[in-house]
């Protein structure tokens, strides 16, 4: 299985939470938060759902590669 992260950069604040919680998967780059160039996929880690639910914007989405499901953040 490989999950697949985005940042929406329109409702990225740059709070640095992501970064704090994964630094190998996001970089802040001015004021807001990206994902770092070719670790847009990655295998299952739960530090990155945690990543995508500390997000105070939301703007965090994980998804499962293959069927599309969102898995994060977590209602």
């Amino acid at each position: 299985m490989t999950w697949h992260l985005e940042v929406d950069e329109h409702a990225c604040i740059g709070s640095g939470m992501c970064v704090a919680l994964a630094p190998e998967r996001f970089a802040l780059d001015r004021a807001t938060a990206n994902v770092v160039p070719g670790a847009e996929d990655s295998e299952p880690q739960e530090v990155l759902l945690d990543a995508a639910d500390s997000c105070p914007a939301e703007a965090i989405t994980v998804t499962d590669a293959s069927s599309g499901k969102v898995l994060g953040p977590r209602p």
